[in-house]
C-alpha cells in the first residue's frame, strides 16, 4: 500500500463490484511478478487469507494493486510486533520528491482509527458517554473512525495563519517518505506515534490506522520533513526516538486485584449495588463501541443506564469501569451528575445515574442552535466552574472536560458528567498518560508531559469559547491537526466583539504554561461579578 500513489486515475481494477475478491487478486499479482515467498510456499494463499482476515475490510480496499508487495511488508511487520523486544516494528521508505509547491489530491483511505474515550452517550464517532448527547469529535474507548491528514487539501479556505505557516515549509523538491508501524493496539496509540514522528522533525501529511482482530495495529504515515531521500539516517533517528520512550509500547493491563482494589472503600456494596430485578430498562438512547446507553426507571426514578457490552470486556475496560464507579460514589454536588448505583457482577456491568432531560450542552449549542444571551451563558459557565471546583477540591481530575460531557437538567442547570477517564490525582500531583479529546486537550497532555488539574482549566477555556461562539473548536481541522496546532501554540480565534472579561478569562485559561492558569474558584468569582453587572440587562448578548 503506497499512500503517495493514487494521483490521477488508478490503473488497478475497481474493487467495489459484486464478486470481486481482493485476496485472490493480490495473490495472482504476486504470482505474476514471480514473488519468491509466494511461489515457494504452496500454502501461501491461506496465509494471505489469514492476513486479510485479521484486518478490517477497508484495508483490502486500500491496497495499491501496482505495489502488491506492500501487503507482504505489512504482514511481516505484524509478525515482528508479536515479539515485545521489537515493538514497535517499523519500515521506512522514500516515496517521491515533490517537484511543485502544489500538493496533488491523494486517494482517500479508510482505516480503523483507535482513539479511546470514556463512557456515558454514543457520540458521532462512537463514544459511549452521558445520555442524550452526541459529539462532533469524541474519541471512543474502542475502534473508531478514519483520520485523513491530507492537511494541505483540508487547509484551503481556513484563513488560519497557523496552518499557512505550517504549509509554507512544503517547498519544491521536498522529499516525501512513508513510515509504517506495527505494535500492540492500545488507547492513544495514534497520538503516541504522531508525537514520535514530530519529535524527530517529521510533519504528518496522511495517517491511516488499522486495528487487527487480535489486538495489534498497522499504522501507515506519509511524512515530510526529512531533508534527503536516503532513509539510513531516518532509520537511525527513529531507533533513537523509540529508545527514549522504551517501555511505553506494550499494553499494560490492570490486574484483577487492582480492579477489586479500585472498588474497595468503607461503604458497604449493598449501599450502591443495583438490584437488577428492580431496574426497568426502556428505550436505547445511544450506542457506542464499548456499550449502549438506555433510559430507564429504578425505584420509581427516571435514570440513565450505561451497559457495557459483555463480548468486549477485558481487564482494561473493567478497570476503567471500576474507576468510574469509585469516583462517582465519592462525588455529591448539585453541579455533578448524581450517581444512583451500579451493577458490578461480570459480565453484566452497568452504571445508573440520574436522567438529565435537557441533554448535553453540545447538543444545546450545536444542534438546537440556541442564541445565548450573556446572562444565560454566564450561568452555564458558573455551573461548570462550581462543579469542577468541587472535583478539584476533592482531588479529582476530570481529564475529558468538553460540552458533550456537560449535561442539562429540566431547569437548564449544567452538571459535569462522564467520569470514564477521570482520576484521583496521585500524591506527586502530576500524571503523564494522555487522555481526553483532542479539540479540548491541553498542550502538556498532547505532548505526553506530566500534568495536573490545570489540564482541566485549559479544557474549560475551549468550552467557554464554544459557549460564546456556538462553534465547534477548530471545526475546519481534523482532530489530529487541531492537536498538532495546539502543541505549536495555536488557539481558537477570539470573536471581535467578545466581552473583555470573557476574553481575558479564556486567554488566561489556555495559557501554554499551566502555572499561569487560574483555578476554577478564581474563575467563578470573575464570572459571578460579571453576572451581577449584567443581571438587569437580560438582552445583552455574549458579544458586545
Amino acid at each position: 500500500m503506497d499512500l503517495a500513489e493514487g494521483v490521477g486515475e488508478s490503473s488497478s481494477p475497481p474493487r467495489s463490484f459484486v464478486g470481486y475478491d481482493i485476496r485472490t487478486d493480490v495473490y495472482n499479482r504476486l504470482i505474476e511478478k514471480g514473488n519468491v515467498e509466494t511461489t515457494a510456499n504452496p500454502g501461501f494463499k491461506e496465509i494471505l487469507d489469514a492476513h486479510f482476515s485479521r484486518l478490517p475490510s477497508s484495508y483490502g480496499m486500500d491496497v495499491n494493486m501496482d505495489r502488491v508487495e506492500d501487503v507482504l511488508i505489512h504482514r511481516q511487520l505484524l509478525m515482528q510486533a508479536k515479539d515485545p523486544s521489537k515493538r514497535p516494528a517499523y519500515y521506512i521508505r522514500f516515496l517521491e520528491r515533490l517537484d511543485t509547491g502544489e500538493h496533488n489530491d491523494s486517494r482517500q483511505y479508510a482505516g480503523d482509527l483507535r482513539i479511546p474515550q470514556p463512557s456515558l452517550t454514543a457520540d458521532d464517532d462512537g463514544d459511549v458517554g452521558s445520555h442524550a448527547r452526541k459529539s462532533a469529535d469524541s474519541e471512543a474507548c474502542a475502534k473508531l473512525e478514519d483520520l485523513n491528514l491530507n492537511i494541505v487539501n483540508n487547509s484551503r479556505g481556513m484563513g488560519n495563519q497557523f496552518l499557512e505557516d505550517n504549509f509554507a515549509r512544503r517547498v519544491e523538491g521536498l522529499p516525501i517518505h512513508e513510515v509504517i508501524f506495527s505494535t500492540t493496539d492500545k488507547p492513544k496509540l495514534l497520538s503516541q506515534l504522531s508525537a514520535l514522528l514530530s519529535d524527530i522533525g517529521l510533519n504528518i501529511r496522511e495517517a491511516h490506522v488499522f486495528s487487527t482482530t487480535d489486538g495489534y495495529s498497522l499504522d501507515v504515515f506519509v511524512v515530510d520533513g526529512w531533508p534527503v531521500e536516503d532513509t539510513a539516517g531516518l532509520y537511525e533517528a527513529m531507533g533513537k526516538a523509540i529508545m527514549r520512550t522504551e517501555g511505553s509500547w506494550s499494553r499494560s493491563p490492570t490486574s484483577h486485584s487492582a480492579v477489586e482494589k479500585a472498588l474497595a472503600t468503607n461503604t458497604k456494596p449493598e449501599d450502591w449495588e443495583i438490584d437488577k430485578r428492580l431496574l426497568k430498562i426502556e428505550e436505547r438512547i445511544a450506542s457506542g463501541s464499548c456499550g449502549d446507553l438506555y433510559r430507564g426507571v429504578y425505584l420509581g426514578e427516571d435514570v440513565a443506564i450505561k451497559i457495557l457490552r459483555s463480548e468486549l470486556l477485558n481487564e482494561a475496560l473493567e478497570a476503567e469501569f471500576s474507576q468510574e464507579v469509585a469516583i462517582l460514589r465519592e462525588v455529591h454536588h448539585k453541579n455533578v451528575v448524581r450517581f444512583i448505583g451500579a451493577y458490578t457482577k461480570a459480565p453484566n456491568f452497568c452504571i445508573v445515574t440520574e436522567y438529565m432531560s435537557g441533554g448535553s450542552l453540545y447538543d444545546f449549542l450545536h444542534k438546537n442552535h440556541h442564541d445565548l444571551r450573556l446572562h444565560q451563558l454566564l450561568r452555564f459557565a458558573i455551573d461548570i466552574c462550581k462543579g469542577m471546583t468541587y472535583l478539584h477540591q476533592n482531588n479529582i481530575i476530570h481529564r475529558d472536560l468538553k460540552t458533550a460531557n456537560l449535561l442539562l437538567d429540566a431547569n437548564k442547570v449544567v452538571k459535569v458528567a462522564d467520569f470514564g477517564v477521570a482520576r484521583f490525582q496521585n500524591q506527586g500531583g502530576v500524571m503523564t498518560a494522555e487522555t481526553g479529546t483532542y479539540r479540548w486537550m491541553a498542550p502538556e497532555v498532547i505532548n505526553h508531559q506530566p500534568y495536573n488539574h490545570k489540564a482541566d482549566i485549559f479544557s474549560f477555556a475551549i468550552v467557554l469559547w464554544e459557549i460564546v461562539t456556538a462553534k465547534v473548536p477548530y471545526d475546519k481541522m481534523t482532530p489530529l491537526q487541531a492537536a498538532l496546532g495546539v502543541r505549536q501554540g495555536h488557539r481558537p480565534e477570539l470573536p471581535e466583539n467578545i466581552h473583555p472579561t470573557l476574553s481575558h478569562i479564556m486567554q488566561r485559561c489556555w495559557d501554554s504554561d499551566p502555572s499561569n492558569r487560574p483555578d476554577f474558584a478564581e474563575i467563578t468569582v470573575d464570572l459571578e461579578k460579571l453576572l451581577e453587572e449584567v443581571q438587569d440587562d437580560t438582552d445583552l448578548p455574549a458579544e458586545i
